[in-house]
């Protein structure tokens, strides 16, 4: 099974606009594409999916559905980590939801937005040959936050707005790479302070600091929605993740054990938000694992596992040395927030698009440090 990219994007600052210009990736052969289909009639631009099927298909298909990342503020459902991974190719519809961002509107809009794509493709299933009862959420950092909010919040009444009501948003399967579930604990996690700012994604998200919004934040976490009858989970995350703590994993791992639902938590030793160690074959093959039993299979089997990996090296070009991420900085990171952006790099395009590992825009310390020296994270 081939290595795949991870492309889903960090909790950065990157523009918004930023996400309108990503490039259309081509579909694989044997692929066709209907993109941009409006799940909301005469709704904003970014309340459209792209879907992409297999040619041939001997039956209704199981469905994975893909939430980017972005911080909820930046990233593009042009960028389909399932799509990219050859899932069309495993008999597998893959479904990549544009949402609106938090500069567009306040949560809950984000997840009203998933659900409501969630609903529209149920709806849409025998004109596109979909199997309603074989739906899968995968989706990483901010994406992966929505993707399990998707799995714990499916009898939550007050997240489901719109059209076709009475039609069901929940899902069979969820894969969480590395998004926060509780944000109070990660707000005040020792080394994350910064996220409990004004200028945060999460406070952005909410409209006002976690601090002084409490309430609201506790609508956001995935956790506060856990019951026995979610689908089951699969968790993965960096232990030396900078941009969210290993314990929102670990936190919403055991809720769900806690409550009896099916999880399995597998922390990544020495991988940071995203990089090289989530395009390991090991990871790409218990990824599709997972899929392919809640999925394919019917498997039905509850079980609570906490398991671990050391970060293997990337698959992607060899290890070079490159300027070091204080000079970059100093050089290149002209708004000092700890990152560099598009617009702020003075390097060979070519060269920024290799550095951006997620495509959010941003290219982040794990980023760098991880295009330059694979398998070195901090």
């Amino acid at each position: 099974m081939k290595a795949f990219l991870l492309l889903a994007a960090g909790l950065s600052l990157a523009s918004p606009a930023f996400s309108q210009q990503m490039p259309r990736p081509a579909p694989p052969a044997g692929a066709k594409a209907h993109r941009d289909l409006a799940y909301v009639d005469g709704g904003h631009e970014r309340q459209k999916l792209d879907l992409y099927l297999p040619e041939k298909s001997d039956g209704p298909l199981p469905v994975i559905l893909w939430i980017h990342g972005g911080g909820w503020m930046a990233g593009s459902k042009e960028q389909c980590l399932p799509l990219r991974a050859g899932y069309v190719e495993r008999g597998y519809a893959v479904a990549s939801i544009g949402y609106r961002l938090s500069g567009h509107a306040l949560f809950p809009a984000q997840i009203e937005d998933c659900k409501a794509a969630i609903r529209w493709l149920r709806g849409h299933a025998k004109e596109y040959g979909l199997d309603p009862e074989r739906f899968g959420v995968w989706g990483g950092s901010a994406g992966g936050h929505l993707a399990a909010l998707v799995g714990t919040s499916g009898g939550v009444e007050e997240f489901e707005v719109g059209a076709n009501a009475g039609i069901s948003s929940r899902v069979q399967a969820v894969c969480d790479f590395y998004g926060p579930t509780d944000l109070t604990v990660f707000v005040t996690t020792p080394g994350f302070e910064s996220h409990a700012g004004a200028d945060s994604p999460e406070t952005r998200l909410l409209g006002g600091v976690v601090a002084e919004n409490k309430d609201k934040a506790k609508r956001v976490d995935p956790i506060t929605y856990v019951t026995k009858d979610d689908p089951p989970f699969l968790l993965v995350h960096g232990d030396k993740d900078t941009t969210v703590p290993l314990n929102q994993s670990q936190l919403l791992f055991d809720e769900l054990k806690k409550t009896g639902v099916s999880v399995r938590f597998h922390t990544i030793q020495g991988a940071g938000h995203g990089g090289p160690a989530f395009e390991s074959e090991e990871i790409a093959a218990m990824v599709a694992g997972f899929f392919n039993e809640r999925l394919k299979n019917g498997g039905k089997k509850v079980e609570a596992l906490a398991t671990a990996s050391a970060a293997g090296q990337s698959a992607g070009p060899p290890s070079r040395r490159g300027i070091p991420w204080e000079a970059l900085t100093r050089r290149d990171d002209r708004n000092r927030d700890g990152k560099v952006g598009k617009d702020e790099f003075r390097g060979p395009a070519a060269l920024f698009q290799r550095l951006d590992r997620n495509a959010d825009g941003m290219i982040t310390r794990d980023e760098h440090e991880s295009a330059v020296a694979p398998g070195r994270n901090r």
